[in-house]
């Protein structure tokens, strides 16, 4: 009875060497079931595991035959298995890892797993680690949602002795990368280097640029050889750019970059380019008050003036006839690299009317054309082929006293008119109406009135210095103030008004000066 006991005390030591609660030993997997998996642990007895204590990757990918690490929880359950566990085993190494991994200073990779107040969750190995918002990336990020399920390597900064709270780092690894970029970048900066870079922040005053751990700037002056208003017509953040190191500073690590530098300036041999008369087709970059401009190439814009957009025209508003990004087509006139201008034309695509406009028009000829516009000083005629004619107040009627054109004219009427001059270097055309008739001063008038006459007409105007009265044919004559008959305490508005027909005498007539006075006390008549 004592051997048989002595064997099997012998028999349970050789079964269960080596083995004892919270050991980690190495396993083969026999058999996987529904509810876990059965394992050798390399005794004379078997493992089990169950489902609860599998990684949830390994349920599905587990099979027999395959070797892994487990934790002995207990020697025997009530099925008579070593009871096992898989994921404490895991556990245990991860934190031998983590620990290893905040003594030494080595990354490990982890999983950003979601949101917390004050930072975020980072799971590793099935640990649950903690990422302060200091901690998150180099720079401050406001929106953090997008990092969420990123893995990525972290630095173990702190891990408590209890293995409950481990935080970690990806600000350490991103400045770790950052000063080994910086002595690779450095080592290549050089002054008329190009390297490449991204966009990190945009400015009024230009960009800067990470070419890899440093920093550069990229100023608006240095983007285009054009004229831009601000960065973000060119750049966005995050874009990939090649640029130009035009300046390095070793002392404070200062980097001058430039974009338009990798090309030529446009302007070097511009004027052998753009030769006068060459026709160009490019597109309105800009509009103001005196004129367009139009892009030929980047960074040479070509100025369209007002006088220079039609030979009959005169444009006031372009706006009104042109929008930002139109093709145009026009004519170089010249070119000033000195000055960084080109002046441009349109109106020389076509020929100039004015160079025939004698071929066309005589002195004395009769033309038919339309009211465009009326001034103080006269009125502007339409004629046939566009050519504007000036008709000049003192030319529309042989008779009447005209204060203002629109006496006798309306925008937009069809009237003929005699030309009267034509210059064509000076681009002047003169109509005039009374032309259509013969002087009536000329014969007409002297013959018809006499000094002394009496005679009877309505008023027209009233002014300080006296009325004008319309005669029999539409002739004015003038009843100067001092020979108006009218009651001391009135003025001549409050006694007479336009309309009113009177009897006055001619006191003057002056062919020569078209010139009728008149007078009201000669006659006796001395109420309106």
């Amino acid at each position: 009875m004592e051997l048989q006991r002595e064997e099997l005390e012998k028999l349970y030591s050789d079964t269960f060497r080596g083995l004892h609660s919270g050991a980690i030993l190495k396993g083969k997997v026999l058999q996987m079931k529904q509810d876990g998996a059965i394992v050798d642990v390399g005794t004379k007895c078997e493992g089990f595991i169950p489902t609860s204590e599998l990684p949830e990757e390994e349920r599905k990918n587990l099979k027999r035959g395959d070797e892994i690490e487990v934790f002995v929880m207990d020697l025997r359950d009530p099925d008579g298995f070593v009871s096992l566990s898989r994921e404490r085993a895991l556990k245990i190494k991860t934190w031998e890892i983590l620990e290893d991994a905040c003594n030494t200073g080595v990354c490990i990779d982890g999983k950003i797993t979601g949101k917390v107040k004050g930072g975020m969750t980072v799971e590793i190995s099935g640990i649950t680690a903690f990422l302060p918002g200091s901690h998150v990336d180099i720079k401050n990020i406001k929106d953090v949602d997008y990092l969420v399920g990123m893995v990525c390597p972290f630095k173990v900064i702190t891990i408590n002795n209890k293995r409950s709270n481990i935080i970690v780092s990806r600000r350490a690894v991103l400045e770790e990368q950052r000063e080994i970029m910086k002595k690779q970048t450095l080592s290549n900066i050089k002054e008329g280097a190009i390297v490449t870079g991204v966009v990190k922040n945009l400015t009024d005053y230009g960009a800067f640029i990470d070419l890899g751990g440093l920093d550069g700037l990229l100023h608006i002056s240095d983007m285009s050889w054009g004229k831009i208003s601000h960065p973000g017509e060119l750049f966005s953040i995050g874009d990939s750019i090649e640029v130009k190191v035009l300046s390095y500073s070793q002392e404070n690590e200062k980097v001058t970059l430039g974009y338009k530098q990798k090309k030529p300036d446009p302007w070097i041999d511009a004027e052998k380019r753009y030769p006068p008369s060459k026709k160009i087709l490019g597109k309105v970059t800009n509009i103001v008050e005196y004129g367009i401009f139009i892009e030929l190439e980047e960074g040479l814009d070509g100025l369209v003036h007002v006088s220079e957009f039609d030979w009959l025209e005169k444009v006031k508003r372009p706006s009104k006839y042109f929008s930002i990004g139109d093709t145009v087509e026009a004519v170089v006139l010249n070119v000033n690299s000195a000055s960084k201008r080109i002046s441009l034309s349109i109106k020389q695509l076509k020929s100039n009317p004015w160079e025939t406009i004698n071929e066309k028009y005589s002195i004395g000829q009769r033309v038919s054309g339309i009211v465009k516009s009326l001034s103080d000083f006269g009125a502007f005629i339409i004629l046939d082929d566009g050519v504007d004619a000036l008709l000049h107040i003192s030319e529309m009627s042989w008779t009447k006293h005209i204060k203002h054109p629109s006496e006798m004219l309306k925008k937009g009427q069809n009237i003929e008119v005699v030309i009267m001059n034509i210059d064509p270097e000076k681009e002047r055309i003169s109509v005039g109406l009374k032309a259509l008739t013969e002087d009536p001063w000329i014969g007409i008038i002297p013959n018809k009135y006499k000094v002394g006459d009496q005679i009877k007409g309505k008023i027209t105007k009233i002014a300080d210095f006296g009325m004008f009265i319309e005669l029999e044919g539409g002739v004015e004559g003038l009843i100067y103030s001092s020979e108006i008959e009218k009651p001391a305490d009135k003025t001549l508005d409050e006694v007479y008004k336009p309309g009113m027909e009177l009897t006055a005498s001619i006191i003057k007539l002056d062919a020569a000066e078209k010139k009728i006075g008149l007078s009201m006390k000669t006659t006796g008549n001395t109420e309106p």
